[in-house]
């Protein structure tokens, strides 16, 4: 038995928890006395009993009540009851696989935007601006209202603060509708801080010889551990119809087997889903399973050329730039065994990386959520933004990007106040070596200060940026994307140390050539032959902070 969470049949809801460590079982309802559950094989408990769709339970293990670490739904928060599913949403579209190659993801935070009825209502402004897809960060149940999603420790219930599973459902319902796909962002490396009760009852969950910077690994050689992530992988996919997922820092899982298994499972199963992940360990092997990886590298390295910011994980990143970035164009990872990071990557296509300037992390693990629009020159980061989204690699904007706002996006909780004051102390000394922040000058925002949600909701934003990535993504959409499904790299070199030139072969055999320079003089390229589709195109050179696309014939 490895099934998790309860299932009904007729007039019974059979109940079933993973408890190894527990001596006896409860099973909780309201106004009735705990029924203790039947032990059955390697440390499953279960008990069937007249519960119906909509029925709220929990467990008690000695003198500690608990939620089902499987809940589909949960009323109270996550210290509170598990609701038995009680679905009855009638989809309007019918589900139909789209291919990666015309993804373009827009990532946002469902609760900066009302819940998931609300978000509904910017659907039809992205799908004009050429978006394709929306990525929401995590929705599994975390303690509070107010929660980036990376602390969740009921990962099967989509959090009561958003609104219902079904409420949910429409969302993606409307998404269909208008053409959209919709990936999810789950964690399935470590459990949130408060919450998780598993290590009461079942410690084999987790194995004390790997550490995590969350605390002790996850312990995927245990079957009922494997199958509690690969059905919930499952059960978004299809019970709720998502069109792929985004596996948050597999890094921290370090179990390759487990990765693969899981990934071929669900191609099996659920064809035409797409799967992506976070690692920053660059296993270019992963992507043989997965459709692509977010693409760190692209980031950083463009990020020190907009900005010249060199602290922290920058750093790495701060020599030669522009010629990393031509590796990158080129082969995908920036690193590729250096330091001990990475493999070659330059066999895979360039469909298998996700590209962005701006993501949740890169945005709000600053100490004042800065967007780049306000870090570097207006002009540089058009240019970039050209080259990201007319480039092969698939590319990801952060809520608010598309329109230029200014608005921080911050790191933001809702915890109790024992762990509040240990996150803003954490969050204060991670920042104190920065003079800016040493000095006492700024100071870092609390994390758990409702108003510091509040500042991280966008505003309406600059319309000439709108017009503008529309401009692009109708390019993208006209040039670009018909020819992606089997582009390959070409080359691509530094020009200066803030240009570089970069060449694809398109599925369609026609070349596809790339010249970004930001920098505030004119850079010399190769003569082209044919007109630009983008770009000034004067003769052999590149404007200041410019992009400049060619499509060679075949």
């Amino acid at each position: 038995m490895t099934q998790w969470g309860p299932e009904h049949h007729g007039e019974e809801t059979v109940f079933r928890l993973w408890a190894p460590a527990a001596e006896r079982v409860f099973l909780e309802c309201p106004d009735t006395a705990p029924l203790e559950m039947t032990k059955a094989d390697e440390g499953w408990w279960q008990i069937a009993c007249p519960a119906k769709p909509g029925a709220r339970y929990r467990f008690r293990i000695g003198d500690q009540s608990v939620p089902d670490p499987a809940s589909r739904r949960q009323a109270g928060d996550v210290h509170g009851w598990s609701v038995v599913d009680d679905s009855n949403y009638a989809w309007r579209q019918t589900w139909q696989p789209r291919p990666w190659e015309e993804a373009v993801i827009y990532e946002l935070h469902v609760g900066l935007l009302g819940g998931f009825r609300a978000a509904a209502g910017i659907l039809s402004d992205l799908r004009e601006t050429g978006i394709t897809a929306i990525e929401l960060m995590p929705i599994g149940d975390f303690p509070g209202a107010r929660n980036w999603g990376y602390d969740g420790v009921l990962p099967y219930a989509p959090d009561e603060a958003y609104g219902t599973p079904d409420d949910l459902r429409f969302l993606i319902d409307e998404a269909h509708g208008h053409g959209l796909m919709v990936f999810l962002d789950v964690v399935y490396n470590h459990f949130g801080p408060d919450g998780n009760y598993l290590p009461l009852y079942a410690p084999q969950f987790f194995r004390s010889d790997r550490k995590t910077p969350w605390g002790d690994a996850i312990d995927f050689r245990e079957e009922p551990v494997r199958r509690f992530f690969i059905d919930n992988a499952l059960m978004w996919l299809e019970a709720f119809r998502f069109d792929g997922l985004r596996f948050d820092a597999v890094h921290a899982i370090r179990d390759a087997e487990f990765l693969v298994a899981m990934g071929e499972e669900i191609h099996t199963r659920l064809p035409g889903r797409h799967l992506i992940l976070e690692n920053e360990d660059n296993d270019a092997r992963l992507l043989e399973t997965y459709q692509a990886q977010w693409n760190d590298d692209f980031h950083n390295t463009l990020h020190v050329m907009l900005t010249g910011e060199q602290a922290g994980y920058y750093a790495h990143y701060t020599e030669k730039p522009a010629a990393r970035l031509a590796r990158i164009l080129k082969e995908g990872f920036g690193f590729q065994g250096e330091g001990g990071r990475g493999i070659p990557s330059a066999h895979l296509p360039p469909t298998a990386f996700v590209s962005f300037l701006q993501n949740h992390d890169q945005t709000g693990n600053r100490a004042l959520g800065e967007r780049l629009i306000t870090l570097a020159d207006e002009r540089a980061v058009k240019a970039a933004v050209a080259l990201q989204l007319l480039m092969p690699q698939i590319p990801l904007l952060f809520m608010g990007e598309e329109r230029g706002v200014s608005e921080p996006f911050l790191f933001f909780t809702d915890h109790n106040p024992e762990l509040a004051e240990a996150v803003r102390k954490g969050r204060a000394a991670e920042f104190a070596k920065f003079p800016e922040f040493a000095s006492g000058e700024s100071k870092v925002p609390d994390p758990n200060a409702p108003e510091t949600f509040e500042r991280s909701r966008i505003g309406v934003g600059n319309p000439a940026w709108q017009a503008f990535y529309r401009e692009v993504l109708a390019l993208r959409r006209q040039e670009i994307v018909p020819r992606l499904k089997g582009a390959q790299a070409i080359d691509a070199e530094a020009l200066s140390e803030a240009a570089i030139i970069a060449s694809w072969r398109m599925g369609d055999g026609t070349t596809l050539v790339i010249a970004t320079n930001l920098s505030p003089d004119p850079v010399q390229v190769p003569l082209r032959q044919s007109a630009p589709i983008y770009g000034s195109g004067d003769g052999d050179l590149v404007q200041p902070f410019s992009t400049t696309v060619w499509i060679e014939p075949v």
